[in-house]
């Protein structure tokens, strides 16, 4: 790893906005270039699946994408992006979890305001939300969206979040079952930008009501002691890997090391030993 992604480290604005809203969004990390290659990676994963049986009408959610394309192992440890996620979580880290979502136009019509149906609000990570004792949750880990289509505008299947709801535990749902909860926004984000989000934060999809069919990668890292969330078959890409990548890919020692790491499980913290010394506490 080139010390120059070094000065893509989480700056204090960076970490205040993601430690008080649980978001923290960032445009034009990938080049229009960039954001075509991965495009047609997606769209021929997604025009696979719609061979193999998948409905055109509903969205495709795909986990395990990262082996199917080099491109998408280089953003496992992208030089402007994984600076900021130790920045945010540390050095013992490791990708848990990888989807991608592809959301074609809705059929039907969109409701009028008003009655429009609440979305499905969640946590991430299943069980962690039921089973941990502590108030607020712990973070645990958090997730990149890299997005390949254009949702600027409100209706294009958006990403909706509550600010400041990775605090608390509990979220109040209206009770007619019709519109967002209190303090709900749509994400709005150009091709190439990247969204970050603590997995605590209250998220849903939305319907897409426009034209413009979206397309999102997802990256989870959390800590090493986490087990992945899907069957990620990235064994294939450790022996091509350097050592850091190959830590974000799950290499490890053996399974102690998850716990208490060695210099030979956790490289990235023998290279920011070296390159930025505070961050390797």
């Amino acid at each position: 790893m080139d010390a120059s992604c070094l000065e893509y480290r989480l700056s204090d604005e960076e970490r205040r906005t993601f430690n008080e809203t649980g978001f923290l969004q960032i445009e034009n990390v990938l080049s229009d270039f960039q954001v075509a290659q991965l495009t047609a990676g997606t769209d021929s994963i997604y025009e696979r699946q719609l061979a193999a049986g998948q409905s055109p009408q509903q969205s495709m959610f795909y986990p395990n994408f990262i082996p199917e394309n080099p491109l998408f192992a280089d953003l496992v440890d992208y030089p402007q992006i994984l600076p900021k996620v130790w920045g945010m979580l540390g050095w013992n880290i490791y990708l848990y979890h990888a989807h991608l979502i592809v959301t074609p136009p809705a059929e039907q019509e969109r409701p009028a305001a008003g009655v429009e149906k609440t979305f499905g609000w969640h946590h991430d990570s299943g069980r962690v939300n039921v089973e941990m004792e502590s108030h607020p949750r712990p973070r645990l880990s958090l997730k990149v969206a890299y997005f390949l289509s254009d949702t600027s505008e409100e209706g294009r299947g958006n990403f909706w979040i509550i600010p400041g709801s990775h605090l608390h535990d509990e979220l109040e749902r209206p009770a007619d079952g019709k519109g967002q909860p209190a303090g709900a926004i749509p994400v709005l984000a150009k091709p190439g930008t990247a969204v970050f989000f603590d997995r605590r934060l209250w998220h849903t999809a939305s319907p897409n009501w426009s034209d413009v069919t979206r397309k999102v990668l997802f990256y989870g890292y959390g800590y090493r002691w986490i087990r992945t969330k899907d069957d990620m078959t990235v064994q294939d890409l450790w022996p091509q890997s350097d050592p850091i990548r190959r830590q974000m890919l799950g290499w490890g020692v053996n399974c102690n090391g998850h716990f208490s790491p060695s210099d030979d499980d956790v490289p990235l913290r023998g290279w920011l030993k070296e390159h930025s010394p505070h961050e390797a506490k």
